[in-house]
């Protein structure tokens, strides 16, 4: 199965994310995509550490490249968390795909889906925000767009949380079983 979870920051997108995914299977990975690159980002890294502290998520850092990455677990569940920080990375460091970034975000998510587990991909709304759009951000934003699109089309479910709430846009999860 593959889910994908949605919502603006602090909507409580990764406590669903985690939830589905502890659902899903008792074999489970958290693909972490963020650097530490400031006081910021290590703050938020510890808090998303201590929001699935004793879940029996194996934690796999992974910034780049999806598609090499190597999980072989039939049965096992992916949470990847999240795609719109992976689509920064692949767009803008060394080594990343540039303007391929959503396909090749795509293909490692399809390379996950074909050795067997079940995934949940956390992304975010990024596209009411109002901010001033610079050039660099517009592609951003373009990119983020056309990659969530890619997921939800391919995903068997898709819900957005806003305020802890879910809203299903695709399937509920219970509908697969969960």
């Amino acid at each position: 199965m593959l889910a994908l979870v949605l919502g603006g920051a602090a909507s409580g997108k990764s406590e669903y994310a985690e939830q589905l995914a502890v659902s899903l299977s008792s074999q489970r990975y958290y693909i972490a995509t963020m650097q530490v690159d400031d006081a910021e980002s290590e703050r938020r890294i510890c808090r998303h550490r201590q929001m699935r502290a004793g879940k029996g998520f194996h934690t796999v850092e992974r910034a780049l490249d999806l598609a090499g990455l190597d999980l072989y677990c039939p049965g096992a569940a992916a949470l990847l968390e999240c795609a719109s920080t992976l689509l920064g990375n692949e767009l803008y460091l060394t080594g990343g795909a540039g303007v391929n970034a959503p396909d090749a975000i795509m293909a490692g998510i399809e390379r996950l889906l074909a050795e067997g587990l079940d995934v949940v991909v956390v992304s975010n709304d990024v596209f009411s925000a109002g901010a001033p759009c610079t050039p660099e951000m517009r592609t951003y934003i373009t990119a983020l767009g056309r990659l969530n699109c890619l997921i939800a089309a391919a995903a068997d479910c898709v819900v957005e949380v806003c305020c802890g709430l879910p809203i299903y846009h695709k399937r509920k999860a219970e509908d697969f079983g969960v």
